[in-house]
Order: structure tokens, then sequence, then C-alpha cells
């Protein structure tokens, strides 16, 4: 087998502790080669997630396009299986329209795998996801995994079995995950037997050998499995398709471990299984504190998980996991317990407190910082989401409405309408959390392209800040929308403002957009960094003032306003501005002064994970360079740019002014180098690594 190779895509990094494999290896690299769909089969804890990994990660240099690994374990139905799985493939979708459209052209002309994970409790969407898939994408070539085949036609099974549980590769595992060093004829070696081969239950073992030593374990396991069923540890109710008397050696192996956790550490191990992603330690204390489980108690029964290998270690930035398989035991003691509403609702409730603190932390010094908190948390984000639209819609509404701004800005525009529109239809709140959900609808639907939609949003919203603020001042309500002093409009009525003059912007109309912010600011007083609201106001104006020719005056505005940003520590519209000032030194006849902006931009909108204002500032600077005359670099960043244009699903686009200077420039650059060494350069752009693209782009001298 061939040895791993940077190749584009995204793949997990590979557990160290991977062990033999070699022959399955092997059938599922030729299955790859024949077969556009192989699908990993076999019970839970098999390995089928390790071996599809390390499959993907040794046969990824065959895709031209890369290798793309899609993890379904977060969902629990299929409403944003099209959504996570876009999200995989870096398609940061902002295309409005059916939602596999989009995921159809983005890897219609490309030839990549990708890997489909854990799609067992998904297996009839997954099926009918991949046979579009393969239909529209001739390139396209599907590694699944599977409890059970997806049953596509044309699909090739590879079944997976445990390891030889007396041969070398079951106990070079266990050896590896206990760190100790055992022969075949000791108790290891009859742990293995006892446990099947099946990896998973081999490192729950080991976690007890490091507890307790080789001996101790083989006599617990032979107490435990000579005994009749009867008599054995409680098993999932659920039935397996596969392998049914094997899975339940691995239920039994998952029960023995609970069974010799403390009281605390199985309470815990039940209410974590809320989590759908990976949690730390603060959201799960948050969660799973109550009874006796409290503050002092719960990181010691947590570090107990860790040492059993119940819970994964924490990662890097202090993140903990269950592997699914046990987590679904831990939800089963949960239900038992009586407790899965009590703690599925504290769990929500935790969430949408994590959402309300994200966006009242947007404006200033920790923006950043939630920016991530957020997209770090976004399964259970999610997860939280879908519990309250069942449960509490108005709570629905308030979380959704805290985090869609952000969803939006990191490219989940899908997620973000679908929550928003839902939230809107079911709960009946109205005030605050209803004017600020309409907003951040408003500004997706903009960013979709979607002006139509958008207008009649942008006019409810505008109501619904007014009835707002209105009935807080004259006493009528007091809901938080923050009216200004003697009745002059507050937030809520700055951002209705500064959602209609983005959408004015968007379509070719600067005086509206002027018009409206301005006179809501003449009205609201109070200087850009008072909110948010106001300054999203002060942008637009900026951008407005831009569109009209005052391009002096929108420069000298725009440099004030950064100065508000830098002090703030904001990034969003420090990026925003840096756009405008890009586009005003190319107004102004200054291609270095505009490239210096366009590169602030591109690592501001790196740093948020946003492909769209990547794109945009690419094109800013491929026009930039153009403009001075370098042609070559022009050709290379505007092929990036076509890349990144890509993955959000759209052409391109921009504000009206930028889009006829660069296609002014760009056939300057075209005419300089020749239109053979133009295309070379843009077409080797376009198909390589974007973020390499990316990274050559950004070398250049500073803006000041």
């Amino acid at each position: 087998m061939r040895e791993t190779a940077p190749v584009r895509g995204h793949l997990p990094d590979e557990n160290p502790g991977f062990v033999g494999r070699r022959t399955e290896l092997e059938r599922i690299s030729a299955a790859l080669a024949e077969h556009r769909l192989v699908t990993v089969t076999g019970v839970g804890g098999v390995g089928k997630t390790r071996l599809a990994l390390r499959a993907a990660h040794l046969t990824a240099d065959r895709y031209p396009d890369g290798a793309w690994w899609t993890d379904l374990t977060p969902l629990d139905g299929d409403r944003l299986l099209v959504a996570l799985v876009a999200d995989s493939v870096d398609l940061s979708d902002h295309t409005p329209g059916m939602a596999t459209t989009g995921l159809c052209h983005r890897l219609a002309e490309d030839r990549l795998l990708l890997v489909l994970d854990s799609c067992e409790h998904l297996a009839e969407p997954c099926a009918r996801l991949v046979a579009e898939l393969l239909a529209a994408a001739p390139g396209l070539t599907v590694l699944a995994t599977s409890r059970r085949p997806l049953g596509v036609e044309g699909e090739r099974i590879v079944a997976l079995d445990p390891l030889p549980p007396a041969g070398g590769d079951a106990l070079e595992l266990l050896r590896r995950a206990a760190g100790e060093e055992f022969t075949a004829a000791g108790p290891a070696g009859e742990i293995c037997v006892r446990l099947e081969g099946i990896p998973l239950a081999l490192e729950l073992a080991a976690a007890q050998i490091r507890l307790q030593g080789a001996e101790a374990v083989r006599d617990q396991l032979g107490t435990r499995f000579d005994a009749p069923p009867s008599a054995r540890f409680e098993l999932l109710a659920h039935t397996e398709r596969v392998w049914p008397s094997r899975h339940q050696t691995l239920r039994a192996a998952i029960g023995w471990s609970h069974e010799l956790s403390a009281p605390l550490e199985r309470l815990l191990w039940a209410r974590l299984s809320v989590f759908r992603g990976p949690f730390d330690l603060a959201s799960a204390t948050a969660v799973c504190i109550g009874g006796p489980l409290n503050r002092a108690t719960l990181p010691g029964a947590l570090d107990g998980l860790v040492r059993a290998s119940v819970v994964r270690p924490p990662d890097a930035g202090g993140r903990l996991r269950m592997l699914d398989t046990i987590r679904a035991y831990g939800a089963t003691w949960l239900d038992r317990t009586g407790e899965t509403g009590t703690v599925a609702d504290r769990h929500a409730a935790h969430f949408q407190g994590l959402a309300r603190r994200g966006e009242a932390e947007w404006h200033g010094a920790r923006q950043l910082s939630w920016y991530r908190t957020v997209d770090a948390h976004h399964t259970d984000l999610r997860t939280a989401l879908d519990r309250l639209l069942r449960t509490d819609p108005d709570a629905a509404l308030d979380l959704i409405g805290s985090v869609a701004f952000a969803w939006s800005c990191r490219g989940r525009l899908r997620e973000a309408r679908d929550g928003l529109e839902q939230a809107l239809l079911l709960s009946g709140a109205r005030g605050r959390t209803r004017a600020r959900a309409l907003w951040a609808l408003g500004v997706t639907l903009v960013l979709q392209g979607e002006s139509g939609p958008a207008q009649e949003v942008s006019e409810r919203c505008a109501r619904e800040a007014r009835y707002t603020e209105y009935t807080a001042y004259t006493g009528e309500a007091a809901d938080g929308g923050r009216a200004g002093h003697h009745g002059r409009p507050g937030d809520l009525t700055l951002d209705a403002a500064a959602l209609a003059g983005l959408l004015a912007l968007t379509t070719g109309r600067p005086m509206a957009a002027s018009v409206v912010v301005g006179h809501v600011l003449d009205a609201a007083r109070g200087g850009p960094a008072d909110s948010a609201a106001r300054l999203r106001c002060h942008l637009v104006q900026v951008f407005a003032l831009t569109g009209l020719g005052r391009i002096g005056e929108a420069r000298d505005r725009a440099l004030a306003l950064r100065t508000v940003c830098e002090e703030l520590d904001e990034h969003w519209t420090r990026t925003a501005l840096e756009y405008q000032l890009a586009l005003t030194g190319l107004l102004e006849g200054d291609p270095a002064t505009a490239a210096g902006h366009a590169r602030a931009m591109l690592e501001g909108t790196r740093g948020l994970g946003a492909s769209l204002g990547v794109a945009l500032g690419l094109d800013v600077l491929a026009t930039a360079l153009a403009a001075a005359g370098d042609g070559e670099r022009a050709a290379d960043v505007s092929g990036t740019g076509e890349a990144y244009w890509r993955s959000t699903g759209q052409p391109r686009r921009g504000l009206p002014g930028l889009r006829a200077l660069h296609e002014k420039y760009t056939d300057t650059a075209r005419a300089t180098i020749g239109e053979p060494a133009y295309e070379e350069i843009f077409v080797r752009a376009l198909t390589g690594l974007p973020q390499d693209g990316l990274d050559r782009a950004l070398r250049g001298p500073r803006r000041t």
C-alpha cells in the first residue's frame, strides 16, 4: 500500500493506534478502483470508521479534487443531512433553491472521494442522496460506513469482521491501548479471545488493565461471560441486522465497563449522552450537575470516565467526546432513570444561554473568541434548537436569532435560514426576539441573492422594531427592545435600517441605502462605538457614499470607522471596511494601496472562515494587481478566487462598481501577458489547493 501524502480535501488525523487490517485495506482499495460506491459494513465497535479513514488517507492521491470526510453521527434526523455534507466539502452554499442542487453543482465536474461515516441511522436518506450525487457527478466516488448496506444500485459491500481473536493484531491493539507488553500465552491472550477481537471492546478492556492489571480483567471477563445471558449485563434493546451475537459481546463489554464505573461515573455517563458533538468541562458541568453530581464531584467522575476510555481524552482545545456506540448505551440508561427529558431540557437551556452570551459579546473585544466558540459548539447548538422547536418555540426563536448571523458569516446559510423560518412560524413571540430573528433572516436572504423575499422580511423587521421600541417607550411593554431616550430609534430600528440599506446596496440603489440609514442615524444620535447596530448602519453609509461616487468622503469615513473598530477589537466590520478601502483605492487610481487593504480583508475573512468574504477579497486583490500591471499574479489570484466562488455555489458577484473594474483590468492583464499565458496561470490556480493560492495571494506589503 502507498504511504499517505498531502492532498487536496479534508480528512481527520488518523488514530496512531491503528493495527493490522492489511487484507481489508487491500480489498477496499481494489473496490474503490472499480466501483463508485463502496460500503464498509459491520457491528458497532468493529473498527469501520478507523478502517475507512485509513483507506481514505492511503487512496486520497487517486482523486485530483481530494478526499473529504463527513461524520454523520451528530445528526438525529435527515433535515440537515445535505447541509452537513455540503459543509464537509467546503461548500458554503449561498444559493437558494433545493438543498441538493448546490451540492450536485459543486461536485459535478470534480473527481473526488467523499467518505460518509456512520450512515446506519440515516440509511434511507443517505441512499437517496448518494444516488442523486452519483448521477450528477460522474467523477465522484463514495466510501461509506454503516452497520447495514445502503442498498444503492452498484454498491460494493466490504463486510468487516473483528480482528482474529487469537491472532497477533488483537494482542497488538490491546498492548498499544494498555501501554504494556503481553504474551499470547498469558491473560492478555485470553482477554482477546473472550472479547472476540472486537476493537472497541479491547480498548475498554485495556483501560481496565491500566487500572487493575491483566489478570484481574481476565478473571472478571471469565466470570461474566461464562454466565448465562440472564446473569450478564443489561444490553441495549435495539436489534442489529449484522452479526447480532457478536454485537452482544460488545454490549456486554460496554456493560462490564459500566458496572466497573463508580455510581457517580455511571450517572455522568448517562447524562453526557445528550451531547451530540464534542463538549468541554464547562458545558458538561452546566448540563450534568444535579443530585450527587455537583461542581465539586463532577470533575473527578469525568476523569474516571476518561481513564476507563468511556470518554475520549480532551483534544488541544480541551474538548472531549464519546463514541456513538458508548453514547447510545448511556442514553439507554438515562432513559431508564427517567431523566431523558429533564437533561435534554437542561442541555437546550445551556446552549440557549451560550448563544445569548455569544450575541452579547459580538460588539467588542471578545467577538472573535465567541464566534469561534459558537462554531465549536455548532452540533450541540443545532441539537438544542431541534429540542426547543418541539418543546419551546419561543426559546427556539431566541436561540436561532442569537446565532444565525454568526452561522451566515460562516457560510451556513441554509441552516440559518431553515432554523429561522421554522422558529418564526412556530413561535408567537413578539418584540426584540422576533425583530432580531427577522433581521438575521433578512441578512441571510440577501447573502443568498434572494432580493424579493429579503424585501418582504426587511419590511416585517422594520414594523416589528417600531412596535417593540414604541411599546417599550410608552410603557405598554418592556421586553428588551432598548428604545432610545425620548422615543428615539433604538438598536432594533437601527438594525432594520441597516438591513434595508444592505438590500438597497446589493440591488444597485446606493442613494436609497444612504437615505434610509442616514435618516435613522440622525434621529438616534450616539456614535458608532455605542452598539453593533449603530456600527452596521455607519458601515452601510460608507458603502453608499462609494456607490454615489463620493469617494474621498467614503475613504475618510471608512478610515475613521476602522479606527473605532480597532479600538473595540471588532473584526467583522473592520474586515468589511478593508474591502471598501480597497475599492476606493482602485477608484482613486492607487492600486498599491488597494492591494494592501485587500490583503488585510483576506486575513480577516480567513480568520472568520468566511468563504464568500475570501472570494470577494480575492476579486478586489486580483483587480488591484491587474491595475498595477502585474498580470501574472493577477491571473493567479483570479484563478484562486474562482475556486472560492465555486465553494459558495454562486457565480462571481459583488458591488456593481467592482465588477466593472474587475472586467476592465482583467482584459488589460490578458492583453499584457497574452491570453494563453493568462489562461494557463488561471487554470493552474483554479485546480490547485485553494489554501495554497490564498497563501500566495497574502504575500505582499501590508496596508497602512
